[in-house]
């Protein structure tokens, strides 16, 4: 039997790798497919810039580059429950915001935040944001807590982590459906 012991191993040390390789092919083709990307248009219709999303295990990374916001202050950016941003109702066809467990809005609330909620962004003097935010209570894949089909907004205020159902957040600036 021990001259089988070393083609035995280099039998196991290679289904071994061969297993490796097709888990990583897995998780590789599992996170192409959990990426989207999303065009922003502003309350006139044109374009204000864009999102990338990327699919993570515990949550969303969203990349953000947009163009054409107030300059020099504090914006809301939340998840909405509608992938429609038509300016003629000033974005309100994207409804209210992503909350699939239906609890209170806002980071300060007693049982928030939900799902759409993330924090203030800070636009450039030059009216530019870009910036990166992790939302671990959202996904891209299949399922109730799924963003893809959504939209994501900037409001014209800050979010006061507080107020339902939105925060007081103030008018939609830029709204864009994620796909």
């Amino acid at each position: 039997m021990n001259a089988f012991a070393p083609a035995l191993a280099a039998l196991l040390i290679a289904s071994a790798a061969q297993a490796q390789d097709a888990a990583a092919t897995a998780t590789a083709d599992a996170n192409t497919a959990a990426n989207a990307s999303a065009s922003f248009v502003d309350a006139a219709g044109e374009p204000a810039g864009s999102a990338t999303l990327t699919g993570l295990r515990n949550g969303v990374l969203i990349e953000l580059d947009l163009a054409g916001l107030p300059a020099s202050q504090w914006v809301a950016f939340h998840v909405h429950e509608t992938g429609s941003c038509d300016p003629q109702t000033g974005h309100e066809s994207a409804g209210g915001h992503f909350n699939p467990t239906e609890i209170e809005h806002g980071y300060l609330s007693a049982t928030g935040p939900h799902a759409g909620d993330m924090p203030n962004q800070y636009v450039a003097a030059d009216g530019t944001l870009k910036t990166q935010v992790m939302n671990p209570l959202v996904t891209l894949v299949d399922g109730g807590s799924s963003i893809r089909g959504r939209a994501l907004m900037i409001h014209g205020g800050t979010d006061d982590y507080v107020t339902q159902p939105s925060g007081d957040a103030g008018d939609r600036l830029a709204c864009a459906v994620i796909e």
